[in-house]
């Protein structure tokens, strides 16, 4: 099950950019049941196309898997490349999911990339499939709006 794995268990690198990373699957091991996986990055930072300048968000990332996992490791490789990427807020936050599911093809999966205020204005990007899928908790996503210091 996990002999193809190149990353888990082995000292990875993060790829110099999304392009180059390399995301990892292995099979579902309850494929007859529907149940949701989240994985959740507080700290998840790439730069501005423009400035250069980081940017931070807290990326939370929920799907309903179908033949395949994605491997954990990969994916947090995956998410670091994004550290020298210049790109917009929604570029990255859509490009998450859209890569995941041409590859791994969840029965659904939904995103949301909570970004931090810079010029004093949060972007929060949100992106899913299609419908949440029933019969399936689909907890909320627990990232409060910004509020500002007080």
């Amino acid at each position: 099950m996990t002999s193809d794995l190149t990353q888990l268990g082995q000292h990875a690198v993060a790829a110099a950019s999304p392009d180059e990373a390399r995301l990892e699957y292995v099979p579902n091991p309850r494929p007859g049941a529907d149940y949701l996986i989240r994985f959740t990055a507080p700290e998840f930072t790439s730069l501005c196309p423009v400035t250069g300048q980081p940017d931070f968000a807290h990326i939370v990332i929920d799907y309903m898997p179908g033949e395949t996992i994605v491997e954990s490791k990969s994916l947090k490789l995956f998410l670091q490349s994004f550290r020298n990427h210049g790109a917009f807020h929604e570029d990255c936050t859509v490009g998450i999911a859209q890569r995941l599911v041409a590859e791994m093809a969840p029965k659904w999966l939904r995103i949301g990339g909570y970004w931090y205020p810079r010029g004093g204005i949060p972007i929060d990007v949100f992106w899913q499939t299609g419908v949440a899928p029933a019969g399936v908790w689909v907890p909320d996503q627990g990232v409060p709006g910004y509020r500002g210091r007080g």
